[in-house]
């Protein structure tokens, strides 16, 4: 009896008699364990790179203090003269939380590719997020009865 029965509610993975939210949140959890994966440890990190937790020279009055590892590390790889071509200048996102967050423009690859190094973390993790999501409601949408159905 380890699959999904009904009984006097629905049975899951060993639990008996869950009603339908128990169940959601149940399935919640398997799938988000089935999800996370060295990836997302490599995404957080990557959040956490981006984080300016390094005291750095003084800046001009409104620039966002400190530097990140991020920054550190790839301007030790890219020289930090590296311009794009053709006085390019490409968009990048400076802050941490959304209420901290701008857009700056810049011309340094090194200073680009830094930026950028968070932003793919938050990408890795906003993509897990919505696979945990859509399979935990449609693992729960084969189960359930279909007035108890998501969407």
């Amino acid at each position: 009896m380890d699959t999904t029965e009904e009984l006097h509610g629905y049975f899951y993975v060993g639990m008996p008699n869950l009603s339908p939210t128990e169940l959601l949140f149940w399935i919640a959890v398997d799938e988000t364990l089935d999800q996370l994966g060295v990836e997302d440890v490599g995404g957080v990190i990557a959040i956490l790179a981006g984080a300016n937790i390094l005291n750095t020279r003084q800046k001009f009055y409104g620039a966002t203090p400190g530097t990140s590892i991020a920054s550190k590390v790839v301007r030790g790889v890219i020289p930090n003269n590296i311009k794009f071509p053709l006085g390019i200048e490409l968009p990048t996102l400076v802050g941490f939380s959304p209420k901290t967050l701008k857009v700056i423009m810049t011309r340094n690859l090194s200073t680009f590719v830094g930026r950028a190094v968070p932003v793919v973390g938050w990408i890795i993790i906003a993509y897990d997020v919505a696979q945990i999501t859509y399979k935990t409601v449609a693992h729960y949408n084969l189960i359930v009865h279909k007035k108890e159905k998501l969407w």
